[in-house]
C-alpha cells in the first residue's frame, strides 16, 4: 500500500484545480495579492509555488509560476503578483481578473526552497523586490503555528514605494528581526545609503556562520548569485544556503 501512495499524491499536485478569485489586496503600484479558493487543494509548505493556467475563448492557453504567499489555510491560497509591463499575464492577474473570476492552479510545486516546522535551527531569509513572497509564506507559517525557531529577514528594494506587506512587516513579531536595504532611495533620515547588498549587511543583519543557520536567497538571478555568493565568503556552508531565482521566463 505504501508504494500506491506517492503516485496518488504525485498525481493530486499534478491535477489543474479551478481557482477562484476571492479577494484582491493592493500591495504597490504594480503588485497585487490575490487570494483564491481552491476546492480539493492539497495543502502546501512555505516556499512552494504554483502554475497558473489562464485559457482564452479561443481556446489559446498560456501559464506562469508564482510562489504562494499564504500559510497553509485549508483551501484559500494567496499569490503576490507583480505587473510586468511587457508581461503576458501578470497584467492580467493585477489588472483584469475579477473578484470571482476563474483560473486553474495547479501544485504545489517544490521540495527544496521549503522550511518546515521541525527546522530548529536559525533561519535567514535574504529577499530582492518581490524575491519576499516566499520568504512571507515561512514566515507567516511560524505566526501561524506560534512557532520560536528565530527566524531574521534582509530585505532588499529598490525605494520604500516598492515594499511589500509593509503594514504586516512592521509588527512586533517575537523572534523575527528585520533589516531592510534600499538601492535606489530610501526613507528620509535613513541611515545607510542606496546601494545593493553587501557582505557587511548580510553579517550585520544574518546569523554568524557558527550558529548554522539555514538561510533562504530568492530574487533576481543577479540578486540571488550575489548574495549567496557574499554568504559562502562569509562563511556560510554552501550546503545550508537554499536559492530560488525569478524573471520573466521563470
Amino acid at each position: 500500500m505504501a508504494g500506491a501512495t506517492v503516485p496518488r499524491r504525485l498525481g493530486e499536485r499534478l491535477r489543474w484545480r479551478a481557482a477562484r478569485l476571492t479577494e484582491r489586496l493592493t500591495e504597490t503600484g504594480t503588485a497585487r495579492t490575490l487570494v483564491f479558493d481552491v476546492p480539493g487543494w492539497p495543502g502546501h509548505l512555505a516556499g512552494q509555488h504554483v502554475d497558473v493556467r489562464l485559457t482564452a475563448e479561443d481556446g489559446y492557453s498560456t501559464q506562469r509560476s508564482y510562489s504562494l504567499a499564504s500559510a497553509p489555510d485549508g483551501e484559500s491560497v494567496a499569490l503576490t503578483v507583480q505587473r510586468l509591463e511587457d508581461g503576458e499575464v501578470s497584467p492580467y492577474l493585477t489588472d483584469e481578473l475579477a473578484v470571482g473570476d476563474l483560473v486553474e492552479l495547479r501544485g504545489p510545486v517544490g521540495g527544496w526552497f521549503v522550511w518546515r516546522t521541525e527546522q530548529k535551527e536559525p533561519i535567514l531569509l535574504v529577499g530582492g523586490g518581490s524575491g519576499l513572497v516566499p520568504l512571507m509564506a515561512m514566515i507567516r507559517t511560524r505566526r501561524a503555528v506560534s512557532d520560536r525557531t528565530p527566524f531574521r529577514l534582509l530585505y532588499s528594494v529598490r525605494s520604500p514605494d516598492d515594499q511589500l506587506y509593509t503594514a504586516e512587516l512592521r509588527r512586533d513579531d517575537p523572534g523575527l528581526d528585520k533589516t531592510y536595504l534600499y538601492t535606489r532611495s530610501t526613507p528620509e533620515h535613513w541611515p545607510r545609503p542606496p546601494g545593493h547588498v553587501t557582505a557587511s549587511d548580510l553579517s550585520t543583519g544574518g546569523w554568524p556562520p557558527d550558529f548554522e543557520p539555514t538561510c533562504y536567497v530568492c530574487g533576481s538571478t543577479g540578486f540571488v548569485e550575489t548574495a549567496a555568493g557574499l554568504l559562502v565568503a562569509l562563511g556560510h556552508h554552501p550546503g545550508r544556503i537554499r536559492t530560488e531565482r525569478f524573471g520573466p521566463s521563470a
